[in-house]
């Protein structure tokens, strides 16, 4: 029904705007404020609510009911540190967020919505050596076709979190030297995708979004330090310190696969010798595993063959998994975090992969490090990536609460 001039300005959920100073103003600007706490850290309890938002419980509390009655939240019953909880999820209201995960030789892409929902996922193959621009051009394509899929209108397209794997320098959003995508080396990405798709870009390591994926998407929302190890044709880890990204100085961290494991070992592509890419990466495996063979190894065949219990195939893994212990051990002795996650195409493997990554771990690190430090497979798979570069942009209260301000 439209409104005349005359009519006031009416909140998208009913509500009246109020006086400045006035009670309903000031449960109005709570109200904002518990918004952006489910926007940017997805659903939590009232608990966790009023500890990000520096309300009391009982505010909080009161403020849930009204939204809910409004219909901008949903509340679900749960379990908090072993007691009885209420998770409050915001509603979805039309508006989503897309998810961009660039591999050496893939892209898929997620869209969500405001309630941390999956609506639309794809991926597709990419050629290896393949360059920026297919990379945009494939990006673009698979976003229009998940839009058009769900019937989404473009105009609901909050904006793009893309990942990629290799060093990013924050300040202009360029994919430095030691990307494994040599071909994007110099290219800014921010600037490239964002004219080609014409939403706001975010961008990023695909480690740092998968490690964020976990505490947004994942059974971890609860730990404030976590390390996320991406193992697949590169490695690279994405740290969670206090609760929050760690980016460093210029945005270079995490660059795990360049530790040096043997000091007169391969020359890796970063130019250094015995890089943990070297020994451990999912090219390394293949490599190991195609002498003698004429026949083509993948990824999905170093899964499949160790699940089978081929001997050959579980040394490889066994190995690897020992050196990237030993990687995480040099990390976990700086940074003592509470949890390793491990993420990428080798997830599937569970324990043949956890066990050797905890003994190289046990063995290097300090004792009290190593005995309290648990290392977990992530249960996202290769979705953390995508997921993660959709919450980026769930994360940006600028672009998400406009939807739920008062008119």
């Amino acid at each position: 029904m439209p409104v005349d001039a005359t009519s006031p300005a009416r909140h998208p959920f009913g509500a009246l705007p109020s006086r400045p100073g006035s009670q309903p103003a000031l449960r109005e600007q709570n109200q904002q404020r518990i918004i952006r706490a489910l926007v940017s850290s997805g659903p939590q309890t009232q608990a966790e609510l009023a500890r990000q938002t520096g309300l009391s419980t009982a505010t909080v509390s009161n403020i849930v009911k009204i939204m809910a009655l409004g219909g901008m939240v949903s509340t679900m019953p749960t379990t908090s540190s072993g007691r009885r909880a209420l998770s409050v999820i915001l509603n979805d209201n039309g508006s989503v967020a897309a998810g961009v995960d660039i591999g050496r030789r893939h892209i898929r892409v997620v869209l969500a919505g405001l309630d941390y929902r999956v609506l639309q996922e794809e991926s597709t193959p990419l050629p290896l050596g393949h360059s920026a621009a297919q990379g945009v051009e494939a990006a673009a394509d698979l976003l229009g076709k998940l839009l058009d899929r769900g019937r989404l209108d473009r105009a609901a397209l909050l904006g793009a979190g893309i990942g990629i794997p290799g060093p990013i320098d924050r300040r202009t959003g360029t994919v430095v030297q030691g990307a494994i995508l040599p071909e994007w080396v110099g290219i800014n990405i921010r600037e490239t995708f964002g004219e080609r798709l014409q939403v706001p870009v975010f961008v990023d390591n695909d480690a740092n979004l998968g490690a964020l994926a976990q505490v947004a998407w994942g059974p971890h929302s609860s730990v404030d330090n976590l390390v996320f190890m991406k193992i697949g044709s590169g490695i690279g880890a994405g740290l969670v310190l206090n609760g929050a990204l760690f980016y460093g100085n210029v945005g270079i961290t995490g660059e795990l696969g360049h530790t040096t494991i043997s000091e007169h070992g391969l020359v890796c592509r970063c130019g250094n010798r015995g890089c943990l890419e070297t020994v451990a990466s999912t090219s390394t495996m293949i490599e190991l595993l195609s002498r003698g063979t004429t026949d083509t190894v993948s990824t999905q065949d170093i899964v499949t063959r160790a699940l089978t219990g081929d001997t050959a195939t579980l040394r490889v893994i066994d190995d690897a998994g020992l050196a990237i212990g030993r990687a995480v051990a040099h990390v976990a002795n700086l940074i003592n975090p509470e949890l390793v996650v491990v993420g990428g195409p080798l997830t599937e493997l569970g324990e043949i992969l956890l066990q050797p990554i905890r003994r190289g771990l046990t063995r290097h690190a300090v004792p009290i490090i190593g005995e309290t430090t648990t290392v977990r497979m992530s249960s996202l798979g290769d979705r953390a990536e995508a997921l993660g570069g959709a919450a980026v942009v769930l994360s940006q209260p600028g672009l998400t609460t406009r939807a739920f301000a008062p008119l």
